[in-house]
């Protein structure tokens, strides 16, 4: 995939307010601990990850991506009248139906002829969101589109510390452990024609997309029988095969990626990722070839935000002045399923 005329025009952010430290799960867990004679510090030292960010009890997802939406539209000067579509592509939703993405509008004024709708691929869930608008603002179909999301990992969190209480043994907490990574955030990414400023920053170039779905039962996250008639929320994640052959469809994206893009790799200068913790990390980096300076992480303090955390990192990234104009920026995304898709910037 290949585009001319595309532009990230606004890339913001809204940080959920409460910070939960490794230590203070662990201390919800100190009897499973006890049972299976671990340490203290072993999910830090584990995940690489020192803190994370929650919402506060039954904080709507709309709020946090109207929030986040109201700032890019603030920080590009574009009215909501502009916007030709409206993507809300987080895992997290308020409701089956409508969208939520309906809500998210109406938060924001935008309303008439716009497309307004949810999109889901797990973490991959804004990138494939961004290629959704860029390929209308590619067609002439629109000047600009919208593409926010929301995730909230407090409430999966508190289900899966009661179960482990409740199930004390290693290969619970081994399928476990990867929730306890997980972060609150919201995001929302403004994509343009470059019609609406002078200064046209920030274009998208291309990127590519592979596909490994044999592996779709490596990481579930969804509703189970609760044996009394109703549902509870229940996730599971085999840490290792995911991240074992997660690096390998992204080895084998990578080498699709560059020569798409026209790009060889040490002409990248940076790149994101999505922010799963520091084994995964490593392993990719390693795998592809990529100087450890070249990348940017959020997620020591912020964890995995699952669709969040890949464009929130960038936004840091580029607040830190991480992010130069010109340079040549990858995005590297991964979703359970496994999908992998990498997208090329010229920042």
């Amino acid at each position: 995939m290949k585009y001319s005329k595309v532009h990230i025009e606004a890339l913001c952010y809204e940080l959920a307010p409460v910070v939960v430290t490794s230590s203070e799960l662990e201390a919800r867990l100190e009897p499973l601990y006890r049972a299976l004679h671990f340490a203290p510090g072993q999910l830090q030292a584990l995940t690489g990850i020192r803190e994370r960010r929650w919402w506060e009890p039954g904080y709507p997802l709309s709020q946090g991506a109207i929030a986040a939406g109201k700032k890019a539209l603030a920080a590009a000067g574009i009215s909501p009248a502009d916007i030709g579509a409206l993507i809300y592509t987080g895992v997290c939703r308020e409701q089956f139906e409508p969208a939520t993405a309906c809500r998210v509008a109406a938060g924001l004024g935008i309303r008439g002829n716009t497309a307004v709708f949810d999109l889901s691929n797990a973490c991959l869930g804004v990138l494939n969101g961004i290629l959704d608008v860029a390929n209308r603002i590619e067609l002439g179909q629109i000047r600009a589109g919208l593409v926010v999301s929301c995730e909230s990992a407090r409430e999966i969190n508190d289900i899966m510390i009661s179960r482990m209480l409740e199930e004390r043994n290693m290969a619970n907490f081994a399928v476990s452990l990867a929730t306890l990574t997980g972060g609150s955030g919201a995001v929302a990414v403004l994509l343009t024609d470059g019609s609406f400023a002078p200064a046209k920053r920030r274009r998208l170039l291309g990127g590519i997309t592979q596909a490994a779905p044999e592996h779709n039962g490596l990481c579930l996250w969804g509703m189970t029988p609760d044996g009394k008639g109703g549902y509870t929320q229940s996730m599971s994640t085999d840490g290792v095969n995911v991240m074992n052959y997660g690096v390998e469809l992204g080895r084998r994206t990578w080498e699709a990626f560059l020569p798409e893009m026209g790009w060889r790799g040490e002409e990248v200068d940076r790149v994101i990722c999505h922010q799963v913790g520091s084994a995964h990390q490593s392993a990719i980096l390693k795998t592809l070839g990529i100087p450890l300076d070249k990348d940017f992480t959020s997620y020591e303090f912020l964890g995995n935000m699952g669709t969040v955390s890949l464009p929130l990192t960038a936004a840091l990234a580029e607040e830190r002045e991480m992010l130069s104009p010109g340079d040549r920026v990858a995005l590297l995304g991964i979703g359970s399923g496994l999908n992998c898709l990498m997208l090329g910037v010229e920042w």
